[in-house]
């Protein structure tokens, strides 16, 4: 049996927040991966995990046996020196492969970079399970919707005049202080950007600070706005949005440091944005891969009712404020390979993750990829083909998942042009 190219079983999540039953990708990627699996038809199957990471780890399809521990019996050839040797790794990915179906609303919430998921874990072990940092990356499968990232302040400043809710929580001495001093056209790391994410922490601040009662009356008058004046908001996408996120959580700081605060991003399929460590997001519908360094560290804001650590979340953001196109990655060609289809790659400036996205959708044929320097796993999310390598090959439908090994070739053959894979590998 053959250490560099197999067939994996990923496990799956069932949160609430996940699409129910066999409208979720993941469950119908995981029913047909598994036929033994029975999908509950009323119960949310919201994540798809493939890895090591050892919460849910994946395993061989044949054998059952641990992906951590096939890697273990030979790291360097698996994994590929350069991984092992960067990450101080013997038996473990450095990145986390995901499928995500989204029902609901995710939590508002950023991750901690290195420093501070060191420090977060030492302090608050049961909060921040992990000392690593999560930068994470979102490819549509569907169309997909989230938030991602802070407005341009020239839209907040609007907003703050526009929405006397907004205003009455940030209050008049910050709204207006922020209005006047925000500068246009910062160029960024100037002291003007600088000064702009200052006043830009200031406003949200006020917003997490605020008292649950001054939230709830407020977020009540904002959603009657949302009904009656709808034409009150610079964005047409906003009344709706925050009538559709109040009836999944009534009343929520989230309508305000989210809706009101954050870009409202929306992916077709095959689009993607990169979520750097300290930038504020949230997933809210949609069918998406996601790729992130491997942690599980979450500090959230809002749409939550789990544990909000409010006064790490404020201090710890960027406050990047960019508008919602440059939020969105812009693919390049992979030019280690050829033939038939065609593949991009998403590459974020970080280096425990790429994700290559190939599809045939002119033609039918076999499309060749060199050896990559670090192991990858790849899933097919549309259509049917082949994946063949060192002489083996297997069926690729949907929901299936393949562990590829580090200088290890691969042939894809199409046998459908709807034939469409993700893959998953470390970009040094």
């Amino acid at each position: 049996m053959s250490d560099s190219f197999f067939r994996l079983d990923a496990g799956y999540q069932q949160y609430d927040w996940g699409k129910i039953g066999s409208s979720s990708a993941v469950a119908q990627f995981a029913s047909h991966s598994d036929p033994s699996l029975k999908i509950e038809e009323d119960k949310p199957y919201a994540e798809l995990w493939m890895g090591t990471h050892p919460k849910v780890p994946s395993l061989r399809h044949d054998d059952k046996k641990s992906l951590r521990d096939i890697i273990a019996t030979d790291p360097k050839k698996i994994l590929g020196s350069a991984v092992c040797d960067k990450f101080q790794t013997t038996n473990s990915l450095p990145f986390l492969f995901k499928i995500l179906s989204i029902n609901k609303v995710l939590s508002i919430q950023a991750h901690p970079d290195k420093a501070l998921g060191k420090v977060l874990r030492a302090q608050d072990p049961t909060n921040y399970p992990d000392d690593n940092h999560k930068p994470e990356m979102a490819l549509a499968v569907t169309d997909f919707e989230g938030l991602c990232g802070f407005k341009p302040l020239e839209e907040i400043a609007d907003e703050l005049n526009r929405i006397p809710e907004l205003r009455n929580i940030v209050g008049e001495e910050v709204a207006n202080e922020f209005s006047r001093k925000i500068h246009s056209g910062a160029v960024g790391g100037s002291s003007e950007d600088e000064e702009n994410k200052k006043l830009l922490q200031a406003v949200f601040g006020k917003v997490m600070n605020a008292s649950d009662e001054v939230v709830a009356q407020n977020a009540r008058n904002l959603v009657k706005r949302a009904h009656e004046r709808p034409n009150d908001f610079n964005n047409s996408d906003l009344p709706e949005l925050i009538i559709r996120l109040n009836e999944q959580f009534p009343d929520d700081v989230g309508l305000f440091c989210g809706c009101l605060l954050l870009n409202h991003c929306k992916l077709q399929a095959g689009e993607g944005m990169f979520l750097r460590a300290k930038d504020p997001h949230a997933y809210i519908n949609g069918d998406i891969v996601e790729c992130m360094a491997a942690s599980d560290n979450v500090v959230r804001a809002g749409f939550t009712p789990k544990f909000k650590d409010v006064d790490n979340l404020v201090s710890m953001l960027t406050y990047s404020y960019d508008p919602v196109e440059e939020q969105k990655m812009k693919p390049k060609p992979w030019e280690k390979s050829s033939g038939a289809g065609v593949t991009t790659n998403f590459d974020p400036p970080i280096e425990e993750f790429a994700v290559m996205y190939t599809t045939f959708k002119d033609a039918v044929g076999t499309r060749h990829f060199e050896g990559l320097e670090g192991a990858s796993i790849l899933i097919t999310t549309k259509g049917n083909g082949e994946i063949t390598a060192n002489g083996t090959t297997l069926k690729a439908e949907p929901g299936y998942v393949f562990f590829i090994a580090a200088n290890t070739s691969v042939d894809l053959k199409a046998l459908d042009t709807d034939f469409t894979t993700f893959r998953a590998f470390t970009s040094l």
